[in-house]
């Protein structure tokens, strides 16, 4: 993104460096997202972070988690669905605590087969929104 707020076309398109902003770059991360929901399929705290050039380590995936806030901030305000369910754990597949305590909507439990079911729902709707349009 350049300095003025405006998208440059690097942002899109080629390789991209790794580094400590790439973990910030909300565009980045956002078109990543758009693909696993393009993919249908969720993507791990570790896979993502992995794409962004990264090991797993709890303060990347913090910082990751408020980078996932921001693409959720945009996806809302551009009528989307969010995105930031598409990020999981590897040991059960579901997001982990950030996510839920961000949401409202939901007063269930955050594992087990009643939160599978939900999260289910709300990746499906990402999933038939980003199927039918390409990602820019």
């Amino acid at each position: 993104m350049r300095k003025d707020g405006g998208v440059a076309a690097e942002d899109f398109f080629g390789e991209y460096e790794s580094g400590p902003g790439a973990i910030g770059d909300v565009i980045r991360v956002e078109r990543l997202v758009r693909q696993a929901a393009q993919d249908q399929c969720a993507l791990s705290y570790s896979e993502i972070l992995g794409l962004l050039g990264f090991r797993f380590s709890r303060p990347k995936m913090r910082a990751l988690c408020k980078t996932l806030d921001a693409v959720d901030r945009r996806a809302a305000a551009a009528g989307e669905p969010e995105l930031a369910v598409l990020v999981v754990r590897e040991s059960d597949r579901l997001p982990g605590q950030g996510w839920w305590t961000g949401r409202t909507g939901y007063v269930g439990p955050w594992e087990g087969a009643e939160a599978r079911a939900h999260i289910d729902a709300v990746q499906a709707r990402a999933f038939a929104y980003w199927q039918a349009r390409p990602i820019a």
